[in-house]
Parts: structure tokens; C-alpha cells; sequence
């Protein structure tokens, strides 16, 4: 035994660390939706929850909350590397996912709102402008199964943004949540559930040892009878997948008088986006601007993306409005060479859910239900 699990008394680890039989390493929307399909399974069962920040880490508190199942251009993009089969699938799970995340929690938690999600493109992207149009009856053929409409549609250009096309290529069933409420009443439910959840502990190691994991974190080392890995931007710590971070830098302005603008908007095929909430613009993105630099677990902004951000406020999002910030922050995602998750047995006792692609909130409660069921 280290000298840390030495340090711990005979009732924490009584309390806390023994006879565990579910340990969820990350308490974001995978790990607690993990947590909570568990429970359903097994109403005995010891779980214990492990989460290596004040709050939950990586993106799951920091999203712009979007409910969104991916823009047209984005959706053309995934058929580069996907054939229309697994598109098609993986905007059939995105829907299915966010359908549960309102099961689960409820819209009025939520505060979900279906205001709709808006393509803008600048002037000069007239080519990707032209190519989006010309596959929006292809792709609403492909897509219609799944909504029971089609989704894309062509609006005008109602909300005075400058320098774009003279219309949007609207998604009429995007919505956006209030994503810190969506957590904190997932953390309430996994609480009222009987599960433990043990912040500010970080897994460094974990060993299949016999009818047991042991899990050593920087505080005390343990045992249990199965370890779930709900880490998704940090998977690549501890796993051998194909798996990147990608910080996703995010800022916030201060309210604005008279601001009329509503719904979700997605520029430059995915690379930025923006919404409104509560009178002010939420916008994130940039991370096309240095791919290699912002492939980094570390949280933090730099000058290069936030003053693009800054720009894009000033000339396109709000031409005819002065505006402050108020906040600045980061999220870590998880991405790789494909968009489906990875949900994956690597033995009888270890499992992981990760490579989420920026999708968290649409995919996170899928996730974590199918890992579960890998029990």
C-alpha cells in the first residue's frame, strides 16, 4: 500500500472505498447518465463516482448548449469520411440522445428551447454557399426518416448579421439548453439515487487484478468489482485510442440593449458558433486557426483566437451594436479521425465511453446508457 492510502482512516475507507462494485471515473453527462442506467440495473449496487475537478471537467459545464445534431456543411463534411450509412447513424444518434437528455431531466429543467439552428456563410465562401444549396434536397431525402420533416430549409438572413449570404441554411428541430442547469440536475438525480461522487481526485493508474480493478489516484489507492471511463477530452491519459484533445475557447459579452437575436448559429462549417442567452451573445470556436495548439488538455485562451472572436462580434454578429465581455473560458473535447463514439469492453471489468467530437450534449446521455448496459 502507498503511503497516501496509508493516510486515509479506517472510516473513510470503510465508508467510501470498500466493497465497491460500479467505480465511474468523470462526472460529466457520460459518467452520470452511466451512473444512473447502472442504478436502474442494479438498485443494490455500490456505485462510487470519481471526477478530477471542482465541478465536472473537460466540456460538460462549459458548452455553449447546443442541442444541435450537426449544420449541413458539417453534415457533408462527415460524408468525406463516412459512407451515408454511418452519417445517416450518427445524426440518428444525436437525435435519439438529445431526445433522451429531455427524458431524463425534463425541458423546464433543461430550459430547452427549439428555436431553431442557423447556417450563415460569409460572402466570400460563396463556392461552400453554392454546394450546401445544391445537396439540400439529397440531404433532406437522407434525413427525413429520422425528424419526420426535413430538416433543412432555406430562411432569410432576418437578424441583420453583415458580410454573409442573403440566406441561412436553417435546422427547424435545433434547440439550445441552459447547460449548466442540465448539470446540476444531473448531479441532483445521481445524489437522490444513493451514488457517491468524490470531486477534486484525479486516476493516475488502474490494474485488472483477479475479480477486481485496483484504481490508484493521487490521494489513496482502492479496489472495485468494475471501472467505467467516462473521460472523453482526457481519454488519452489513460487509453490507448485514437482519441485527441481539442480545447474549444468560448466568450461572453455583457447584456446588450435591444438584442433581437434567437436561435443557434453555426459559421464556417462548424468552426465558430453563437447564441443568444439571457440578452447577451454566447460565441466559441477559433480552433481552426491553430489545430496543433489547441490540441492540448490544458485550459486556458489565447490572443490569436479570442481577438478572431472579438472580430467576428464587431463585423458580422453585431455590426450595429457596441458590446463588452464578460467572461472568458475553455472546454476540452474529445475528437478523432472519425465522429462515432467509441463505446468499448476492453475487458470484463474495464469499460470507456469517449470520442464525443464536440457532440456531448446530443450524444453524452446515449453514451453513458450504452455503457452501462456493457454490464
Amino acid at each position: 500500500m502507498s503511503e497516501f492510502f496509508m493516510a486515509l482512516s479506517y472510516w473513510e475507507y470503510k465508508s467510501w472505498l470498500s466493497n465497491i462494485d460500479f467505480t465511474i471515473v468523470g462526472s460529466g453527462i457520460v459518467g452520470l447518465n452511466c451512473a444512473l442506467q447502472l442504478r436502474k440495473r442494479y438498485p443494490n449496487a455500490k456505485i462510487l463516482i470519481l471526477e478530477r475537478g471542482t465541478f465536472p471537467q473537460g466540456a460538460s459545464t462549459k458548452n455553449a448548449g447546443f442541442a444541435c445534431f450537426g449544420s449541413i456543411s458539417e453534415v457533408l463534411a462527415d460524408l468525406e469520411i463516412h459512407s451515408e450509412e454511418e452519417m445517416v447513424s450518427l445524426v440518428k444518434r444525436r437525435w435519439e440522445g438529445i431526445q433522451l437528455l429531455r427524458q431524463t431531466i425534463g425541458d423546464s429543467l433543461l430550459h430547452f428551447q427549439q428555436l431553431g439552428g442557423h447556417e450563415i456563410f460569409h460572402q466570400k465562401d460563396s463556392a461552400l454557399y453554392e454546394k450546401c444549396a445544391s445537396k439540400l434536397a439529397e440531404i433532406n431525402a437522407l434525413l427525413h426518416p429520422i425528424f419526420g420533416g426535413n430538416p433543412y430549409a432555406m430562411t432569410e438572413n432576418k437578424f441583420g448579421f453583415a458580410s454573409i449570404a442573403p440566406k441561412y441554411i436553417s435546422h427547424r428541430y435545433e434547440g439550445q439548453i441552459d447547460t449548466g442547469e442540465m448539470m446540476n440536475a444531473l448531479l441532483q438525480k445521481t445524489q437522490k439515487a444513493g451514488i457517491t461522487i468524490l470531486n477534486s481526485v484525479e486516476v493516475t493508474h488502474f490494474q485488472e487484478t483477479g475479480n477486481n480493478v485496483s484504481v490508484k489516484t493521487e490521494k489513496f489507492e482502492f479496489t472495485t468489482q468494475r471501472l467505467y471511463l467516462a473521460i472523453n477530452g482526457f481519454a488519452k491519459q489513460l487509453l490507448k485510442e485514437e482519441v485527441r484533445p481539442a480545447r474549444a475557447q468560448v466568450l461572453l459579452t455583457k447584456p446588450i440593449n435591444g438584442l433581437l437575436i434567437r436561435g443557434t448559429f453555426h459559421l464556417d462549417r462548424g468552426y465558430y458558433y453563437f447564441r443568444n442567452i439571457n440578452g447577451r451573445i454566447l460565441l466559441g470556436g477559433g480552433r481552426n486557426l491553430d489545430l496543433r495548439g489547441e490540441e492540448t488538455p490544458m485550459f486556458g485562451h489565447t490572443q490569436l483566437i479570442q481577438g478572431k472572436l472579438e472580430e467576428l462580434l464587431s463585423n458580422v454578429i453585431l455590426p450595429n451594436h457596441t458590446f463588452e465581455i464578460a467572461q472568458r473560458w475553455s472546454g476540452i473535447m474529445g475528437v478523432g479521425p472519425q465522429k462515432s463514439p467509441i463505446v468499448k469492453a476492453s475487458s470484463d471489468r474495464i469499460f470507456y465511453g469517449i470520442r464525443l467530437g464536440g457532440m456531448g450534449i446530443a450524444l453524452g446521455s446515449l453514451v453513458g446508457r450504452e455503457l452501462a448496459e456493457l454490464a
